[in-house]
């Protein structure tokens, strides 16, 4: 299985309408991926608070569209990162779609963790409340975004959902790089998963972003990192090493917190 992590560069000289035409075309190109992740919020900027209400759309709006389009000209399965979304109820959602690779919707992931402190996207966008697996032939993805990765549970649950690869778009700050690179391992290590995780280059609203796309496997290794500007990752996965490692080190199947223990 090949996937490819698009490391958009999202700065604010590139109004979002232009930043979708050329998302698309590099969607385009990677048609010998099976796999394809765009980040975080990359028609608007993760970190452009200010921006989220007017470049808000609806589910089923301009990107939605141009992704679909994508998808399906590439024939790739796409995690097309996310959206500022508003709902028919005026409500403001951090939005992941994933399409097949016949452009048809085959997912929708609200961030269930809002970033911000009581500022920015916590007090801008509510809160999603559900858990999101999307079934590829080979694999079973379990989605996430951001700041999500700082949560463990949340992890833990897409694996009991089934999930096998853990796709975590997001617009990362460079002054905590330190943090996405270690909780990226933690989180493949303690799952014994994949984990794919794309970030975003360039500058949202003043806050450099960390870049450093990684790919980590259900042991712990880095099988690939990208660097700070924008670049396209690609790398080769066995999903098949997922049920390999969990057999021979089947820590999963000691956890007791969590559980219905003997004799509750």
């Amino acid at each position: 299985m090949r996937a490819s992590l698009i490391q958009i560069a999202v700065n604010p000289g590139e109004n979002p309408a232009a930043r979708r035409l050329r998302a698309a075309a590099l969607v385009r190109e990677q048609s010998e991926a099976d796999l394809v992740v765009l980040p975080e919020l990359w028609p608007v900027g993760a970190f452009a608070y200010e921006s989220f209400v007017d470049e808000a759309e609806p589910l089923e709006g301009p990107t939605y569209r141009a992704m679909s389009e994508a998808a399906r000209a590439a024939g790739v399965w796409l995690h097309a990162g996310s959206i500022v979304e508003r709902d028919p109820d005026g409500l403001l959602y951090n939005t992941s779609l994933v399409f097949s690779p016949d452009g048809e919707a085959a997912a929708v992931y609200r961030k269930i963790h809002r970033f911000g402190f009581d500022k920015g996207e916590a007090t801008l966008m509510a809160a999603g409340a559900e858990l999101v697996t999307v079934s590829l032939p080979t694999a079973t993805l379990g989605l996430a975004t951001c700041y999500d990765l700082r949560f463990p549970e949340l992890f833990r649950a897409l694996v009991d959902a089934g999930a096998q690869l853990l796709v975590v778009p997001a617009g990362w700050p460079e002054r905590r790089r330190a943090h996405w690179t270690l909780l990226a391992q933690a989180r493949a290590v303690e799952n014994q998963s994949y984990v794919l995780a794309c970030g975003s280059a360039g500058t949202h609203a003043g806050v450099q972003q960390a870049g450093h796309s990684i790919v980590v496997d259900p042991w712990g290794e880095v099988l690939a990192e990208a660097g700070a500007d924008e670049e396209v990752l690609t790398v080769d996965l066995d999903p098949a090493l997922v049920a390999r490692t969990r057999d021979q080190f089947p820590a999963l199947k000691d956890r007791r917190l969590g559980l219905a223990l003997p004799g509750r």
